[in-house]
């Protein structure tokens, strides 16, 4: 098994599943909100207020779910138009409160199914990119899985982008780059590589800002390391990060 499909199964690893977990690792007193208040709730969408070294802030996660039942009414983390909104709700609900707010993104993508295309799933990624990219208040997205094409970067349009060292961030999955390009999607390691969707590479091509370990994904380091980059976000002019944060987007 080479390096880049050592990452991929880590990124794939259950143990990072479940983000109710790792939300209740990092935050305290979250109140988790439900429903796009126009077609439903999404349950691969979590969002909600929490405090964090006694501030308060918005978390918005991707959620898989760890039983098998869990992860169809997830579609195995992958969300729909519903959840893009419920998002968004509570993004704009943060920047009416004055809020940080953090993404956790761990999902191969938006749901490709035909009922989420013909509810404007396409349209509802879109907005969300464009509205993050004006959204007044700091917004941290930390990748701890995987983050696969616009139903990852529909959440990621935020002023720091961090990477675990076994996470990976790519415009669609090895499986899906293999079937493609060679119709034989067993190619995934090949196609992996080809990929470069490792961390190490995307920091290199300034796609990202950090790099973290996965062994801070529960502990005290990552959410010290978060204290102190919403705290320095905080401090920023708020136009001069905006642009900060539109410039880089552009470069994509």
């Amino acid at each position: 098994m080479t390096q880049t499909s050592q990452i991929v199964t880590g990124a794939r690893s259950d143990q990072k599943a479940n983000t109710t977990e790792i939300i209740e690792a990092l935050v305290d007193d979250f109140f988790e909100c439900h429903g796009d208040q126009l077609t439903g709730d999404d349950s691969a969408i979590i969002a909600g207020l929490a405090t964090l070294n006694g501030q308060s802030v918005a978390i918005i996660a991707t959620q898989k779910g760890n039983t098998l039942e869990e992860r169809l009414a997830t579609h195995f983390g992958s969300p729909e138009p519903a959840g893009y909104r419920k998002a968004l709700r509570v993004m704009h609900l943060a920047e009416k409160l004055n809020f940080p707010i953090i993404t956790l993104i761990n999902t191969p993508g938006a749901y490709p199914g035909a009922d989420a295309e013909a509810a404007g799933q396409g349209q509802m990624i879109a907005k969300n990119i464009r509205e993050m990219l004006a959204i007044t208040v700091p917004i941290l997205t930390i990748i701890i899985g995987e983050a696969g094409s616009g139903g990852a970067l529909a959440l990621a349009c935020s002023d720091q982008i961090w990477m675990l060292e076994n996470s990976m961030y790519s415009i669609l999955s090895p499986e899906g780059f293999a079937a493609i390009m060679w119709k034989d999607a067993h190619r995934a390691d090949e196609a992996a590589e080809l990929m470069r969707l490792t961390p190490e590479w995307l920091l290199k091509q300034h796609a990202i800002h950090r790099i973290i370990p996965d062994a801070w994904l529960r502990s005290p380091k990552l959410k010290q390391a978060i204290i102190t980059e919403l705290t320095q976000l905080s401090a920023q002019d708020t136009a001069e990060r905006l642009q900060e944060r539109q410039h880089f987007f552009r470069k994509f």
